[in-house]
């Protein structure tokens, strides 16, 4: 299919961003593996752009022993190839710490408690302190709670309150009940205001550009609705296995860990209503809403709206890999999915009897994220005289990763014969336009939190509906009525998850066309 690229004319229109402001991070699990990969990366490139207050320091916490240098070693090395001067590396790795502790242990908590004290006078912060929980999920409402009983959440004392920051990593529960339970602990000892869940999804650069494209363009607000739009796509693909991740994945699998978040994330802010302003609590009022309109995902033998699988051996890349249950640390008679694909609706004015294809799996052909509205064909084809009476539908395509960009398919004339006619695409890659890469999404998430801006933070009721949303689903495979099929690993997609769509008499986007 050929494409037609993209020229820009007033490329900055307007850029704006609100620098870091003075605090101390404050991070739990800091010895692991999501702080030395993601946090510690994102910070450096922060400090790159100039975006770090001065007045900024980095408390680690964790189980393991370690001095203030060792822990200096190693951030240093998660960050050997960001291409920072030596000195500007030093200058910034002194202002890094740590202490360690046990996370049950109120002492623990003293002496972190004294040490913010100090280093607040020390690096002149005004007592602003992001807590972010980098560990398991059994761990949030516990350290939350001893946070709270250290006085550090400043629950209650209006004039530090807004200082005091908590973030919590994903899953917020397991399932309904446990989301409301480690909520209610939480705000036992910290306000809503305080509390940032991060679903690192949502600070994806491209996934932020649904709202700029949607809601910054006039001409494609009157079509987005059930009047033009047939169906819509949203595709999460993964190459990859469960990897380092055995032990967690597989008491969560796809639908709590993709789901109930990254998918339903998506879903609402391709589908919600227009806010009323580019506002936290304005964006997220209509988050909640859309999701509040989503039919409940019910399991019904005769009406299956919703189909897990798990994948069997099978080659990817050119060569052999095993099944999920010959993956290390995995049980051999694990029926964790690792496929989910399902049909939603949304009842309301605007999407009322559009079908939203949402898939998400593991082991699969291609890794690829993205997002497809396809538009209804043409209501009568002229051209059915000369056998063009079936013409494809323009089909729009969001592409969130890896080549971030955007494409437009569209109907044309070829040069030479009178009817001669092909599909075109308009393709938009980020790369290419702008001359470099998306940023990573941890680099929008922590400046967020240090400016206190919770747009791209989930709210609890969000939270909870999207939980809500799930349970039933959740609630058979608890009982066994609800047992994953099996696919080959480098696979497409397989039979079942085909006739969840094939059966409306759509098919799934090749991910291959990604």
């Amino acid at each position: 299919m050929p494409e037609i690229q993209p020229s820009i004319s007033r490329q900055e229109l307007l850029c704006g961003e609100t620098p870091g402001r003075p605090c101390g991070m404050v991070v739990f699990g800091a010895s692991g593996d999501l702080t030395r990969r993601k946090l510690l990366a994102s910070l450096f490139e922060l400090q790159k752009r100039q975006l770090l207050a001065e007045e900024f320091y980095f408390v680690g916490c964790g189980r393991t022993e370690l001095s203030d240098d060792e822990f200096r070693k190693i951030a240093a090395e998660s960050i050997s190839d960001k291409g920072i001067p030596p000195e500007k590396t030093s200058a910034f790795l002194d202002k890094f710490y740590f202490v360690s502790g046990s996370y049950d242990d109120p002492a623990f908590y003293e002496t972190i408690g004294d040490r913010l004290a100090r280093l607040d006078c020390l690096h002149a912060t005004g007592g602003c302190h992001i807590f972010y929980l980098a560990v398991p999920p059994g761990l949030y409402g516990a350290i939350a709670e001893q946070l709270g009983k250290a006085k550090l959440s400043c629950r209650g004392m209006p004039e530090c309150e807004e200082r005091a920051r908590l973030v919590i990593e994903k899953p917020f529960g397991r399932d309904l009940k446990s989301a409301i339970a480690l909520n209610d602990q939480i705000q036992q000892y910290f306000e809503e205001r305080q509390i940032y869940r991060i679903d690192h999804y949502l600070g994806k650069e491209t996934v932020q550009n649904i709202l700029m494209f949607r809601f910054a363009n006039a001409i494609f607000e009157p079509i987005w609705n059930r009047n033009y739009v047939d169906h819509v796509q949203i595709t999460i693909a993964e190459s990859l296995g469960v990897e380092h991740r055995a032990g967690y994945y597989d008491k969560s699998g796809a639908l709590r860990d993709m789901f109930q978040n990254h998918m339903l994330g998506m879903l609402s802010l391709v589908a919600m209503e227009p806010p009323a302003s580019f506002d936290a609590d304005a964006i997220r009022d209509e988050k909640v809403k859309l999701l509040k309109s989503v039919r409940p995902l019910e399991v019904k033998p005769y009406d299956r709206r919703i189909v897990t699988g798990q994948y069997a051996a099978g080659d990817v890349d050119g060569g052999p890999v095993c099944g999920y249950r010959e993956e290390e640390n995995i049980p051999a008679e694990s029926m964790t999915e690792t496929y989910a694909a399902a049909r939603v609706f949304v009842d309301n004015w605007r999407w009322k009897g559009i079908p939203f294809y949402l898939r998400t799996g593991k082991r699969l052909a291609k890794r690829v994220t993205d997002i497809a509205i396809v538009f209804k064909t043409v209501p009568h084809s002229m051209f059915a005289g000369i056998g063009l009476d079936d013409m494809p539908a323009n089909v729009l395509v969001l592409k969130i990763q890896p080549n971030e960009g955007i494409n437009l398919s569209f109907q044309a004339k070829r040069p030479g014969s009178k009817t001669c006619m092909s599909t075109l695409t308009l393709n938009f890659n980020y790369a290419d336009v702008f001359g470099t890469d998306a940023p990573e999404a941890y680099e929008r998430l922590l400046l967020d939190c240090m400016v206190g801006d919770q747009t791209l933070f989930t709210r609890q009721d969000d939270v909870q509906v999207a939980w809500a949303l799930i349970q039933p689903v959740l609630d058979n495979f608890a009982a066994g009525t609800l047992i994953p099929f099996e696919y080959p690993a480098g696979a497409e997609s397989f039979p079942q998850a085909d006739a969840l769509i094939e059966g409306d008499g759509r098919k799934w986007r090749p991910l291959s066309q990604s």
